[in-house]
């Protein structure tokens, strides 16, 4: 992570710091690219290209003021609550009927969970009815309280009928509702965290949503491991398996796209939570294949991939708060960028 090395009086205490604006942000002076694309014959820069390392000091996008208890942990209850509808729904369909009560009384717990995150990081309750005033198909945020509308009493009703065992008719109909819905539940907040200026999570925006559905799988199926009977976690061994591969292709296909931003992920709480969360997807998806018919080693690796996955979402939400605090993760790229572009 890089430092704030330049003061209000400049990086050497002298002269102020116009040496660290960068060049792709002045509007002349020497670091300006040619129009033709290379200097001139017989031209040399005055001085040195400036080394962009900070802007005065202080941050050029402002970071989210999310706590990361509240919105961390909406991401994860939120994938792990529309993932499990998808996994209930399955067990529904082939006879599972333990798995299925067990996943929609899941689900529907960590939907709540979810929404009173949410609405704590709000500040007052009132604050999500506002929300849904209007609908704006192109805001992530107004689709997304839409969706969890539509999700939560879906979910709620699925369960309800499952533990009592009434109105089986309506119960199934609630599954199907919140089998559909649930999949955008647990991907929205992908795109929702995409669709910001953070350079961790901007950058990384045709991979985010999959990893954020890869990582709710991980959890759904650790979920079904520990709740589930031994005879009826076969599908949630195999989506495990596939969450973990998932898992580990999108963060490294993720790290490629960012480049130098990739540093947030590898670095500080971020590259730790990242680190514990690929060992214990990893780990925990091996386990569940090997041993998964055993219900102690189902058990074990149910609480692995969940913290797993728990893992991954915190420390994309690390990553993307670190991301924004250090100026040089929004200026470097955008000047590469540029480069690249004048062919300078």
């Amino acid at each position: 992570m890089r430092g704030h090395d330049t003061a209000a009086d400049g990086p050497d205490g002298g002269r102020p710091g116009r040496e660290a604006t960068p060049a792709a942000l002045r509007g002349g002076g020497a670091g300006r690219p040619k129009r033709s694309g290379r200097p001139r014959k017989g031209e040399e820069l005055m001085v040195p290209q400036a080394e962009f390392r900070s802007y005065y000091g202080r941050p050029i996008i402002k970071a989210p003021s999310w706590a990361a208890r509240d919105i961390a942990g909406y991401f994860f209850l939120g994938g792990l609550a529309g993932a499990g509808s998808v996994l209930a729904a399955g067990a529904h369909l082939t006879g599972r009927r333990a798995s299925a009560t067990a996943m929609k009384v899941s689900s529907l717990a960590a939907v709540s969970l979810s929404a009173a995150a949410l609405i704590h990081d709000l500040g007052r309750p009132g604050r999500f009815h506002h929300m849904l005033r209007v609908m704006k198909p192109t805001s992530p945020m107004s689709v997304g309280s839409w969706l969890l509308s539509g999700y939560g009493p879906a979910a709620g009703a699925a369960a309800l009928c499952a533990v009592s065992g009434r109105l089986p008719r309506a119960g199934a109909a609630a599954t199907a509702v919140a089998a559909v819905l649930g999949p955008a539940v647990a991907t929205y907040t992908g795109v929702l965290a995409a669709d910001t200026a953070v350079p961790a999570w901007h950058g990384g925006y045709r991979e985010l949503p999959y990893l954020f559905a890869a990582s709710a799988t991980a959890a759904a199926s650790g979920m079904a491991l520990v709740l589930a009977p031994a005879h009826e976690n076969a599908p949630a061994r195999c989506a495990a398996a596939l969450a973990a591969t998932a898992d580990t292709a999108l963060t490294r296909a993720a790290e490629r796209r960012l480049g130098m931003v990739a540093e947030t992920y590898r670095t500080g709480r971020a590259g730790t939570l990242l680190r514990c969360a690929e060992a214990l997807v990893s780990g925990g998806a091996a386990v569940a294949v090997l041993g998964g018919r055993f219900r102690p080693a189902a058990v074990a690796a149910g609480a692995a991939l969940l913290a797993g996955s728990a893992c991954t979402r915190f420390g994309v939400f690390a990553a993307g708060i670190a991301s924004a605090e250090d100026p040089a993760y929004t200026v470097v790229p955008q000047r590469a960028a540029l480069r690249g572009k004048s062919g300078v």
